[in-house]
């Protein structure tokens, strides 16, 4: 059995990842960066004493440290997963350097501290799994979303590069891409200062809006995130032939191998026609 630690396991994602493993008879360091959100991750660790619940801010390296000293006491960590993360939600032209910064501290600065912390005794042992969660937002971009799509972007290219660097010593590397899940995930995104009625680009956001919710909420209502677990053990605990990427929920498996496919103009088109927003770019009075 494996010593596993994993951030953000207090809710979503990490709670079902959390529980899955320790079904499973590993040993989980569950990371939670607040006391007063951590009370289902309490509870299950009352069912499961194979959880163990740690506080463990990805922001903060003290605390990484002291997590990462906690878990050790079980013996060396053979799988890291990065699952904390949050969505910034606003334009681009008008996001902060605090907003931004903010982002990319956890979603991107995050995983490469929780990497730094954890990797070395995994190259000097040649054995362990990194996990990163990603999204389908690790290939595509939707308006409003860009910040958080590019910190996942940046995760899938961190990771590309750390299974290169890791595998001589033995290390493996995996990111799992989910799509949209029934989770609370989308409630806890952070809304940039001044995105508001008022701003230059609200009423093109509620029209975006309007015209994405239908196929927001059917993927919600139809997709299992259990589902988003299961991959994750899979990556982590596979003894046949894994693979690098693990995508997980049906909008992800149809949306990422389309943009591959296709390029910007096609697939941009592609997806402002299905939302009936072909005018998007017309309606500024230019061709494009």
């Amino acid at each position: 059995m494996s010593n596993v630690l994993i951030t953000g396991a207090n809710s979503g994602f990490g709670l079902l990842t959390t529980r899955k493993f320790a079904e499973g008879g590993h040993t989980v360091h569950a990371g939670f960066r607040s006391k007063d959100r951590a009370g289902d991750l309490e509870a299950l660790a009352r069912e499961l004493p194979n959880i163990l619940p740690v506080r463990l801010d990805v922001t903060d390296q003290t605390l990484i440290e002291s997590a990462v000293s906690q878990a050790r006491k079980s013996g060396p960590i053979d799988i890291l997963i990065n699952n904390a993360g949050f969505e910034l939600v606003g334009p681009v032209d008008t996001l902060s350097d605090e907003a931004l910064h903010r982002q990319f501290d956890t979603n991107v600065f995050g995983v490469v501290r929780m990497i730094r912390a954890v990797s070395p005794e995994m190259r000097e042992r040649k054995a362990g799994v990194i996990v990163n969660l990603s999204s389908i937002l690790g290939w595509l971009t939707m308006p409003y979303s860009a910040a958080y799509a590019a910190s996942k972007h940046a995760v899938e290219s961190l990771s590309e590069g750390l299974w290169y660097e890791l595998a001589p010593f033995g290390v493996r590397v995996a990111v799992v891409e989910p799509g949209v899940f029934l989770t609370n995930f989308t409630s806890n995104a952070v809304t940039a200062p001044g995105f508001e009625a008022g701003s230059p680009h609200w009423e093109n956001a509620q029209r975006h809006g309007a015209a994405i919710r239908p196929t927001m909420q059917a993927s919600r209502t139809e997709a299992d995130p259990q589902e988003v677990a299961e991959a994750v053990f899979e990556a982590a605990t596979t003894t046949a032939t894994p693979t690098f990427r693990y995508v997980a929920g049906a909008d992800a498996r149809a949306l990422i191998p389309a943009f591959r496919r296709m390029d910007f103009e096609a697939f941009r088109d592609a997806m402002l026609a299905r939302l009936n927003l072909s005018d998007w770019a017309a309606q500024s009075g230019k061709s494009w």
